[in-house]
């Protein structure tokens, strides 16, 4: 038989199981006792929440990489290319390997079906366990509690934020979302919350498992102003630690301040220098990722964000409030269905002047023209196009020097826009991370 291409095992791996989500982990920990895999690193990390996770397991693999230990991180979805979603010691997985490596959870599945998502984090374990490493930072892709990346044990337990999303398997209030990504949690391991406000149920689970719990603004804190940002926190020995005078970063402080705090509990070696190189080269494609783009003579600032549902919307929002800006801001949105539109817009009405609104290139999308429709209601001035690259030239095209093009909502769209970026000639597309 001839070998499959990693398009080839993307492509079978999509219709390998009858849903695309079958949340639970009987299926998937089976084909994880046949493969063998038990503890994959001396340091486990898994994060979960509902904004931040990407740019927090950035953060901490920096900080581990910054004192020589080889990381691997698993990380989804992905933007350009499912290589993405497995890094070791930074460097993206070939397809040579992940070909290797679906093939051989292929082998001991047997009769078991798995979904694409169990699939692709059994044969991203496979993987980590063959490359010898310190430390393992994995992002959970659903919830946490019977996500497949919590077949294994975490050793530091990270929550960014709790808001409402994935309604359908998480429920449709913070008790219950709570619930579902405190079930990373692990008895008498330390776990910690980037949320101000954790839900009861998330805090019932901390007493149950009389877990060791770090929460933001009692035991960790920020303090940002106009010139930098500080931390203060807790080492494993409840000692307290604090680093000043941090440069402003693009990507969310309070994450890279969660972050400080799971590696201050990791007993290595403290060194603010290290530590603040760390956190200022952590970058992060489609997170609050600023570029210039030179369009037809013109110096146009782009900035993409996954951003998709309302607590991410806040977010950006506020970041974007605090941004002085000398033109003016033109938008390029697209959105899933299942996504809350109003409250995802609601918070950047203020913040943008003109919307260039896209249909989907994905069965799930919502079409132009009920973004449209909906924006032209809440008083936005709006046009309507057929396709995420017609939306952004377009805006590109009305665009004077110094406005900037937004790029913000479903994974796909940004995606869509990174491209268009990688397609376009004579060099014009630089990259600008400058605040």
């Amino acid at each position: 038989m001839t070998e499959r291409s990693l398009a080839d095992w993307l492509s079978y791996l999509e219709q390998l199981h009858p849903s695309a989500i079958d949340m639970g982990l009987e299926r998937s920990r089976l084909v994880l006792q046949r493969l063998g895999l038990d503890k994959l690193a001396p340091r486990v990390i898994t994060v979960t929440g509902t904004n931040g996770k990407g740019s927090t397991c950035a953060f901490i693999a920096a900080l581990l990489q910054g004192q020589g230990l080889k990381v691997g991180v698993y990380s989804s979805p992905h933007l350009l290319r499912y290589n993405e979603r497995v890094q070791v010691a930074g460097v993206e997985a070939s397809d040579v390997m992940l070909c290797e490596a679906f093939a051989v959870v292929e082998a001991a599945r047997g009769e078991t079906s798995l979904t694409y998502f169990e699939m692709g984090t059994l044969a991203a374990f496979w993987l980590f366990q063959q490359a010898g490493l310190d430390a393992l930072v994995l992002e959970v892709g659903l919830g946490g509690r019977l996500d497949a990346v919590n077949l294994l044990d975490a050793d530091i337990a990270v929550v960014t934020s709790i808001g409402i999303d994935h309604t359908d398997w998480l429920g449709d209030s913070r008790e219950s979302v709570a619930f579902e990504k405190a079930g990373i949690f692990r008895t008498g391991k330390p776990a910690l919350c980037g949320d101000l406000e954790p839900p009861q149920s998330m805090l019932d689970q901390v007493a149950l498992l009389d877990v060791p719990f770090f929460l933001r603004g009692r035991d960790y804190d920020l303090t940002i102003n106009t010139h930098g940002w500080s931390w203060s926190g807790l080492n494993h020995r409840d000692e307290m630690l604090s680093l000043q005078h941090l440069p402003l970063l693009e990507l969310p402080m309070e994450n890279a301040a969660l972050a400080l705090q799971a590696y201050a509990l990791m007993q290595l070696p403290w060194q603010p220098e290290s530590i603040r190189q760390a956190l200022q080269q952590t970058r992060l494609i489609g997170r609050l990722d600023r570029r210039v783009l030179n369009w037809r003579g013109k110096a146009l600032t782009l900035l993409l964000d996954v951003g998709h549902n309302p607590h991410a919307s806040e977010y950006l929002a506020l970041r974007l409030a605090k941004q002085a800006l000398p033109g003016k801001r033109l938008a390029v949105f697209g959105l899933l269905a299942d996504k809350d539109l109003p409250g995802v817009v609601a918070p950047l009405l203020s913040e943008v002047d003109s919307w260039a609104v896209a249909t989907l290139p994905v069965s799930r999308t919502r079409t132009a023209v009920e973004l449209e429709a909906h924006l032209h209601s809440s008083g936005a001035r709006v046009a309507a196009y057929a396709s995420v690259q017609a939306a952004l030239e377009a805006q590109c095209e009305q665009a004077a020097d110094g406005d900037e093009v937004l790029l913000f909502g479903s994974f796909y769209c940004v995606a869509e826009a990174l491209d268009w970026l990688g397609r376009q000639a004579n060099g014009g597309v630089q990259d600008g991370f400058a605040g």
